[in-house]
């Protein structure tokens, strides 16, 4: 079973991807520009072999569900996500809200 479905922070739209598979969720919120996603994101992959796709995403562990995601620290962000301003640490609704416009 999947949804799929918008979800607006302070007002600035994003989509929320929840996949539920066999033991787990799989967690993704994200617009145009980058997301955040459960602990099952690679960041390491992205940052490596993926680098010349400049994704901008990170990953927040142990949530089992998008509010907790949104609320979440987190653990790992890819580098062109770092160019953004996101951190380790960091609330993953606050990034987000630190792509909500894409021209910048």
């Amino acid at each position: 079973m999947f949804s799929v479905k918008p979800i607006f922070i302070e007002g600035v739209p994003f989509t929320a991807i929840r996949v539920e598979i066999p033991q787990t969720n799989l967690l993704v919120v994200s617009n145009e520009v980058g997301y955040i996603m459960c602990g099952a994101l690679d960041v390491d992959l992205l940052n490596d072999k993926l680098a010349d796709r400049k994704i901008i995403a990170a990953r927040a562990r142990g949530v089992k569900t998008i509010d907790e995601l949104l609320e979440a620290p987190l653990d790992k962000v890819t580098l062109e996500a770092e160019n953004k301003g996101w951190k380790p640490g960091m609330v993953g609704k606050e990034a987000l809200l630190k792509i909500a416009d894409p021209k910048e």
